[in-house]
């Protein structure tokens, strides 16, 4: 199997017309034509993602965020970003990154989120009924209402997060669930609108949190503690698409925020 194979498949599963229009998802370093010895999938890519690579014996890296951004300038080592560029193309290790467009993208990373949160009847915020093919959001249902407390617990739990930034904890049981999995707090209103009783997200700014006291329960976990399963999805697509490809869930923790 080569690795132009593998990317088709993640692109045939998340088309790339689906990400926003200041993302850059996609093939990010090598040459396709190569033969897969095994791909590394990781939510970041950095200098020790790429070494666990090549310790396990893979030339392949397979990211939700994206190693390139913007154009580089230079290609040295003043930066992490060009110090990991150089050390991907000195080993020959190939990097893909699936971001706005996995995260768009029906069966996609918002509704990994829902799917470890056991959500049902998960469908695209923004339609009434499940036939939409992309969206920034989805929403969902708990089998049972939780209250406010009960549910933050659930959340920190079920993601794996040390703690939760809230807004006034509502006074109302919550069974609809709006979920953006990264930085989502632009989609807040449309929550609300739809009938969400909480909104999950990985990070907001501070002046978002005002407004929305017992109309909606706010729940911040993480950047990377809303996206890190992400991981998984990513292996259960190139397992179903590119049978015999050997796939390794990355063990770096990428997280550059530490809670103390």
């Amino acid at each position: 199997m080569k690795i132009k194979q593998v990317l088709e498949a993640l692109e045939k599963f998340a088309p790339l017309p689906l990400q926003e229009s200041w993302d850059n998802a996609g093939l990010q370093i090598g040459l396709t034509e190569a033969e897969v010895s095994g791909a590394l999938l990781c939510l970041d890519v950095t200098e020790t993602v790429v070494d666990e690579a090549i310790a396990k014996g893979c030339n392949l890296v397979v990211s939700h965020h994206p190693l390139l951004f913007r154009g580089l300038k230079q290609v040295a080592d003043l930066t992490d970003v060009q110090r990991t560029v150089r050390k991907a193309i000195r080993s020959d290790v190939a990097v893909i990154s699936m971001h706005t467009n996995l995260d768009n993208a029906r069966g996609g990373v918002n509704f990994k989120i829902a799917e470890c949160l056991g959500l049902q009847r998960v469908r695209f915020g923004c339609e009434p009924e499940p036939a939409a093919e992309k969206g920034q959001w989805v929403m969902g249902l708990l089998p049972q209402p939780l209250t406010a407390a009960d549910f933050v617990q659930h959340v920190k739990q079920r993601l794996g997060a040390q703690v939760a930034q809230c807004n006034q904890l509502l006074g109302r049981p919550i069974q609809r669930v709006a979920i953006c999995g990264g930085a989502g707090d632009f989609l807040l209103g449309e929550a609300l609108a739809q009938g969400a009783d909480a909104f999950l997200t990985g990070e907001m700014h501070y002046h978002q949190y005002f407004g929305y006291e017992q109309q909606l329960q706010i729940v911040v976990v993480g950047h990377y503690e809303s996206e890190h399963y992400t991981k998984e999805l990513l292996r259960d697509i190139i397992e179903a698409q590119c049978p015999g490809v050997r796939t390794v869930l990355a063990e770096t923790n990428t997280n550059p925020i530490l809670y103390l």
